[in-house]
């Protein structure tokens, strides 16, 4: 059975900025909750990103923000319809293709990655969204640009949702906010005014929370969509996610990018996995590499391996009782020969940390055709399947796809909550940022002890009015 979903995705240049601004503003102001995805021109020093001192790592990623850019932002807007049963959401998803208009440093790693996934560096430079990072210049704080969509952001007051987003904030931070703060206590504490409604970390979910086999965006994803289907298919109890999504018709409809992911499935293929992919969902060969990187594939692969253990793990308990009741029986009768029993090596599943998102991949490829209305991933849809197994990579790697894909985590999260004997794990992630190789996340929160910036200060009475620094915002 195959599953699918649609997701369209408005692609937003300088030639149509103004006149989707309403939309984008209304969107916005309108969700119940944000996700957001940034893509980079850089990171800088990889080994300084996980520096041990976190003030060290907080430094590099500076530095990575103030000489490097976002080359483009996805917006995905979740908007709860509280007159549909269970977890029903309108969606609407937006990318914006951004050019910095001061000099930044443009890795070559990072060219060669996003042209691999279907970025379009000429269109950035020739129709890129134009914006200035740190602190306001001009008129940035007034008219309609990406610094006053971001502050429209803030002043809606709605929790942000992110994936692996420590690097996004502090990015968001510089290039649509202010000069960043040195330290990171002050700038945690700015945060914690910026998003009075929390800030959650998708990856952290998925590590601490869910415990899947892995946790690299693409995988928390669909394992998230995979688990939702079969749930309302077997008519299992609590409340079930549905999406729908709005029609786009129109001149508008020359805009959106029809993302279609499917899933497939093949027990032959199983073999034939990259396992670097499989554990961080980046490998080095990218699409030169002969194994397979599809994700629904790994997934299977992983829930097969978790099956055999569970069952190997039975068997030895049995193994176990039954040498119990050997030892038992001795004691009671005369000398007996000592049974031998074959245990088998039980191996503890591997905790496999995926590597930055800015480095991975998701395999639904895009689709042009007729807009769709609403739309939900309860319906399995019937379609062609390729006995020949794929690895699609080209033109798949969208902020927008994956602020899509990260909100799509959240809302999923959102519904364990209402079934028997799930902890409540939206609330216990709030204003948790992952951070990788650590194992404690990095909580966004002012201590008594930090204070605010001063341009974080001015900001604020620009977006709210006159602030107390000695309180955060409710």
């Amino acid at each position: 059975m195959t599953r699918s979903i649609t997701v369209p995705v408005v692609d937003v240049q300088t030639n149509n900025f103004q006149e989707l601004w309403p939309a984008m503003v209304l969107a916005v102001k309108s969700a119940s909750f944000i996700a957001l995805d940034t893509e980079l021109s850089g990171l800088g020093n990889r080994k300084a990103l996980l520096a041990e001192s976190i003030e060290d790592r907080y430094k590099a990623i500076c530095h990575a923000a103030r000489t490097r850019s976002i080359l483009s932002l996805g917006l995905a807007c979740y908007k709860k319809v509280e007159d549909k049963p269970d977890y029903t959401y309108l969606v609407q998803v937006y990318n914006l293709t951004l050019l910095c208009m001061e000099e930044y440093i443009i890795e070559p790693q990072s060219v060669q990655f996003l042209v691999q996934h279907g970025f379009d560096f000429n269109k950035q430079y020739a129709q890129g969204i134009p914006y200035y990072k740190g602190n306001d210049k001009g008129g940035d704080a007034h008219g309609q640009n990406v610094r006053t969509l971001f502050l429209e952001l803030l002043r809606t007051r709605k929790p942000l949702v992110v994936h692996n987003g420590l690097i996004d904030m502090v990015f968001l931070y510089q290039c649509f906010y202010a000069h960043l703060p040195e330290r990171l206590a002050t700038f945690t504490a700015d945060l914690s005014q910026m998003f009075p409604a929390g800030v959650f970390d998708t990856k952290y979910v998925t590590e601490y929370e869910l415990r899947f086999t892995a946790s690299y965006l693409e995988y928390a994803y669909k394992k998230c969509k995979l688990e939702n289907s079969r749930s309302k298919e077997v008519g299992e109890g609590g409340a079930h996610l549905f999406l729908e999504f709005c029609s786009y018709s129109g001149p508008l409809s020359t805009y959106v990018d029809y993302r279609f992911c499917s899933e497939e499935s093949g027990e032959e293929a199983l073999q034939n996995i990259c396992q670097r992919f499989s554990a961080y969902g980046w490998c080095p060969n990218g699409s030169a590499c002969p194994m397979s990187h599809n994700t629904d594939l790994i997934i299977q692969q992983d829930e097969k391996t978790k099956e055999d253990k569970r069952k190997k793990r039975k068997r030895k308990k049995k193994q176990k009782a039954a040498e119990r009741e050997a030892e038992a029986g001795e004691k009671d009768g005369p000398s007996k020969k000592q049974l031998c029993l074959e245990v088998g090596e039980v191996l503890s599943p591997d905790q496999v940390e995926g590597l930055d998102k800015h480095t991975t991949s998701e395999d639904c490829s895009g689709v042009n055709g007729t807009p769709r209305g609403g739309a939900s991933d309860s319906v399995p849809t019937a379609g062609k399947t390729d006995s020949k197994v794929k690895k699609v990579e080209g033109g798949t790697h969208r902020a927008g796809f994956d602020a899509f894909m990260t909100g799509y985590i959240f809302s999923y999260v959102g519904t364990l909550k209402s079934k028997p004997g799930e902890r409540n794990a939206e609330a216990s992630c709030l204003n948790k940022l992952y951070l990788s190789g650590k194992t404690v996340p990095l909580h966004v929160t002012k201590s008594t002890f930090s204070k605010s910036s001063k341009a974080h200060t001015h900001k604020m009475e620009l977006v709210w009015g006159k602030v107390d620094q000695g309180t955060v915002l409710a």
